[in-house]
């Protein structure tokens, strides 16, 4: 297959940062329910979402919870959809040993309580784009599954998500043009960027093209290398994060700029 360059445009898309009143609030659990075999979906609730904003798929909130010495800790989650009529916040979570926050979606049963806080702010990513292509991991599929739902019909996007199985596989109601590729390895494996960026050497993407990437950090930096150093992508229309790093509990890469 012949691949098409990326090449830069003054008119490329643009990244507009908003900011939100950042509130802290306490949910209800409406329900949990397994999702697939490593994800679980709880569905919550409360008059406190009366003022709650969402205005990216990729925001992020945090969850407040009790650790395993009693002290509190957080983690950052998406939100998976909100529904403001019905004030109602769905959040789905990556079910895997030895995190809290997968332990209390394990647990989540209705009536149960969750606090929450912001988001503190949204990227809006913004211009005219012509195609879409979504890299991430399970941890990424709440962004990616909302992003994938929300765009509209005259819109085309590609997927590459990595999951341990056939069985994690999840289908996306849209109106876009979706196209979904997706790479089987076991969770022990989620550092490895080769099963990835074996599927997107076989992707062509031609101009007007947003590459949105979010995996383990090792995964992210060397798919965000692939498509600036192999593929010729201009920096505008590539948003990259590592949203967690193998070993290190609650750590993440925003920024690799920054890394040097």
């Amino acid at each position: 297959m012949s691949l098409t360059s990326f090449f830069s445009s003054k008119n490329g898309p643009e990244i507009r940062r908003v900011r939100h009143e950042l509130k802290r609030r306490t949910l209800d659990v409406v329900s949990a329910e397994r999702l697939t075999p490593h994800m679980i979906r709880v569905t919550l609730t409360s008059n406190d979402l009366s003022s709650f904003v969402s205005a990216s798929p990729d925001d992020h909130i945090k969850i407040f919870l009790p650790g395993s010495d009693g002290e509190p800790v957080r983690r950052d989650y998406t939100p998976r959809r909100f529904d403001a009529a019905r004030r109602e916040l769905v959040l789905d979570f990556v079910s895997h040993e030895g995190g809290p926050a997968a332990a209390w979606a394990r647990a989540a049963r209705a009536g149960d309580r969750l606090d929450i806080g912001g988001p503190r702010g949204s990227q809006v990513i913004e211009g005219e784009i012509d195609h879409w292509v979504l890299i991430g991991d399970e941890t990424a599929l709440p962004a990616i599954g909302r992003r994938v739902e929300e765009l509209t019909a005259s819109a085309r996007v590609t997927t590459v998500v990595a999951v341990p199985g056939a069985e994690d596989e999840q289908v996306f109601v849209t109106g876009a043009r979706h196209e979904a590729h997706w790479v089987h390895r076991p969770l022990e494996d989620a550092d490895r960027a080769e099963p990835v960026l074996t599927v997107l050497k076989t992707l062509e993407c031609g101009p007007r093209t947003f590459v949105w990437v979010a995996a383990e950090a090792m995964v992210a930096r060397a798919v965000r290398r692939y498509f600036l150093e192999e593929r010729g992508l201009d920096r505008v229309w590539l948003k990259a994060s590592g949203y967690w790093v193998k070993g290190r509990a609650d750590a993440a890469v925003k920024d690799f700029d920054a890394e040097g």
